[in-house]
């Protein structure tokens, strides 16, 4: 099987201020692009540092926002093969960073709370299936954090 390779584009700027002369002095706002397989440019992603502004996603989001979306792709597609029909699907999904005392961190754990409404099929296929879902998830598979899930099913 062939191999996938994904490009991203970041940009930063000074915009005319003092770039990194201090500090303080720069802003941590950036912007993440991608294009599409015909070219296009895709919306644009606006980041920042979690320690400097909370108006836009952050490095620590984005991550467990890639967690949460590649588990309930797998989750959906592994639902759509067992005969589980679902209808809705919300996470609440929460990412631990522990700081040292430098001020430096990593990841502690991550945990997933999906929320699934089915329209029918078993409840009890519908909750195993998570496992497999985690497993087979690309993300989770790459982090060396632990990633718990604890889901909830709801019967339509």
């Amino acid at each position: 099987m062939a191999d996938h390779k994904y490009k991203t584009f970041l940009h930063w700027s000074a915009e005319g201020g003092e770039g990194t002369k201090s500090y303080r002095s720069f802003a941590r706002t950036h912007r993440i692009t991608a294009k599409t397989k015909s070219g296009a440019d895709k919306p644009p992603i606006v980041a920042t540092s979690a320690f400097h502004s909370l108006d836009h996603y952050n490095p620590d989001e984005m991550l467990l926002a890639s967690l949460s979306s590649c588990h309930m792709l797998w989750y959906l597609h592994l639902c759509s093969e067992a005969g589980v029909v679902v209808s809705d699907y919300r996470d609440e999904a929460e990412i631990v960073l522990k700081l040292d005392t430098k001020g430096e961190g990593k990841v502690e754990r991550a945990t997933l709370r999906p929320r699934v409404t089915i329209a029918s099929g078993n409840p009890a296929v519908a909750r195993a299936l998570h496992k497999d879902a985690h497993s087979k998830c690309f993300v989770a598979n790459s982090v060396k954090f632990p990633v718990g899930c604890e889901p909830e099913i709801v019967t339509a």
